[in-house]
């Protein structure tokens, strides 16, 4: 249970990083992490909405930027 928690906060870092680099934002690790969080459940409502499905930990770090993208995007239209 510990080390799903872990991994997760894991995935949630490089995912936030990387949809960060994406969309051109700044911020540090925790917010990083928490984007990329957020991101893996909104990416995968997205996902299961238009019926993908993703194996491994790639496809688990692509939902998860993809949702973390659709997280930042939604976050400045309403933030400016």
């Amino acid at each position: 249970m510990i080390v799903n928690i872990i991994v997760s906060i894991l995935i949630g870092a490089v995912s936030g990083w990387i949809a960060s680099i994406l969309m051109g934002t700044s911020g540090g690790l925790i917010r990083n992490i928490i984007l990329g969080v957020i991101g893996g459940f909104v990416g995968g409502f997205v996902f299961n909405l238009l019926d993908l499905s993703v194996n491994g930990l790639l496809g688990t770090i692509i939902v998860s930027v993809v949702g973390a993208c659709i997280v930042v995007f939604v976050a400045r239209l309403l933030f400016k």
